[in-house]
């Protein structure tokens, strides 16, 4: 029986196995779904296969640093006491160190994760803690960077993971400069460095957004069309300063106004950030809503 990607996929969410083991499960068992459930539970590889259906939204930040190379990991639990377990915390600062040994690069988008997984051992100790632990754990994603300096910063207890990558200047003026950095990413959330990597395609559809806005309103809409494109073009200026990092306001400009180009400047001309990753956890992710009536109700038996 041909097995499809749609078969590997269910088992997926069935088990919370990995997709391979998916794969050689179904090939195993003829595409028969409940015997290959039954071979991965059999191999030790779907132990966690009540869980795999729940919701993973909490969880850290962990950061490993070797050098001027840097990886930032999110490990997802159920909830936030598991999160502020010790063991579950040793989990994900080993993650972090195998995936800064490892020769991938991870992704914001969990790139690299099942092989990383795969790879490393950790697909083992993942089921182990989860079984453990009592609650689904899931690894989401990592990132690496490197640069001529790299400076990391935790926020939260893990709640914020950042790291900065930077070239030209290597003291420890620039490491602290980079370090207050770090920091107003973790606050602020800039969504570009420069304002020469912001898309196009972004900029249009605020644009976009903003026309419609405009349309909705009697008194801008009736504003003649050279006005409201003077007005959109200046509302677009403004929102790209909070989205751009060198275009930020300082959050420590004892003036208020300092931009972090000019922070910058003020302790190196050839100072020069190359990458910045920002991990927050649970962001964009669905979280289990909690209805505490209804659940009273449900455990006195109404």
């Amino acid at each position: 029986m041909a097995i499809t990607a749609a078969m590997v996929k269910e088992l997926r969410e069935l088990t919370g196995a990995g997709m391979m083991d998916c794969k050689k499960a179904l090939g195993e068992t003829d595409g028969d779904m409940d015997a290959a459930v039954e071979f991965l539970r059999k191999n030790g590889q779907a132990k966690a296969e009540k869980k795999a259906s729940r919701i993973a939204a909490e969880g850290i930040t962990r950061i490993a640093l070797d050098g001027n190379t840097a990886c930032v990991v999110e490990v997802n639990s159920e909830t936030d006491f598991v999160a502020k377990n010790e063991v579950f915390q040793n989990f994900v600062q080993d993650v972090a160190d195998k995936a800064l040994a490892s020769s991938f690069n991870g992704g914001i988008d969990g790139e690299d994760v099942e092989t990383l997984l795969d790879q490393t051992g950790l697909k083992d100790e993942l089921v182990e803690k989860t079984a453990t632990i009592g609650e689904k754990l899931s690894v989401r994603r990592f990132k690496k960077v490197t640069g001529d300096v790299v400076v990391s910063y935790v926020h939260g207890g893990g709640r914020i993971g950042v790291l900065v990558a930077a070239s030209g200047a290597t003291d420890d003026a620039a490491k602290e400069a980079l370090t207050n950095v770090a920091m107003q990413i973790a606050a602020l959330n800039p969504k570009y460095i420069y304002d020469t990597d912001v898309e196009q395609s972004y900029i249009d559809h605020e644009t976009e957004i903003l026309k419609a806005q405009m349309e909705n309103d009697p008194k801008e809409a009736a504003k003649p069309d050279k006005v409201k494109e003077g007005i959109i073009k200046g509302r677009i200026n403004k929102m790209l300063k909070e989205v751009v990092l060198m275009d930020q306001v300082y959050v420590k400009a004892e003036d208020g106004k300092q931009i972090v180009s000019k922070y910058l400047e003020s302790v190196s001309k050839e100072l020069k950030i190359t990458d910045m990753v920002r991990f927050e956890v649970g962001e964009g992710m669905e979280k289990k809503e909690e209805n505490f009536a209804e659940e009273v109700a449900k455990q006195m038996g109404q």
